[in-house]
């Protein structure tokens, strides 16, 4: 009887600890977004290759692992609105297409529906030539 009382008391203690510990918002960014950035949070890992189109300039999209990532970083924005087009032979996205307006002194975080299809293409796919870029705007997909 004395066993099960500890065994009660301690399994109450537990879940009480359980229940207080600090929950984390997975839609919320985990840190403030700093100016002149937009992050992007993916509902699925996405695997790329990314293809984004900022204010009618394809932007290059690096990409530090082969498992692809759950964040797309965009930095070096200047205040004001930005009309993105973001596309993938490997997924869609939603939305995949839209404006960011940046404030003053503040970044903008974004949930994005990502899914994964498995496109059957016949032929060899015609090679992309390499994304120009804006000057001073980075682009980058991580993992967290």
């Amino acid at each position: 009887m004395r066993k099960s009382l500890v065994l009660v008391a301690g399994l109450a203690i537990l879940a009480f600890g359980a229940g207080c510990a600090k929950k984390t918002n997975p839609i919320l960014p985990r840190k403030p977004v700093p100016a002149g950035t937009v992050e992007i949070q993916f509902t699925k890992t996405v695997q790329g290759p990314l293809d984004l189109t900022l204010d009618g300039t394809r932007i290059p999209v690096q990409q530090n692992s082969k498992k692809g990532g759950l964040r797309l970083i965009v930095s070096g924005l200047t205040p004001g609105k930005h009309r993105f087009v973001l596309i993938s032979p490997l997924e869609a996205f939603g939305p995949d297409q839209g404006e960011w307006e940046l404030q003053e002194g503040k970044g903008l975080f974004q949930v994005f529906f990502a899914q994964h299809f498995n496109a059957t293409l016949y032929g060899k796919s015609e090679e992309l030539p390499p994304a120009p870029g804006l000057p001073g705007v980075k682009a980058r997909l991580e993992k967290k």
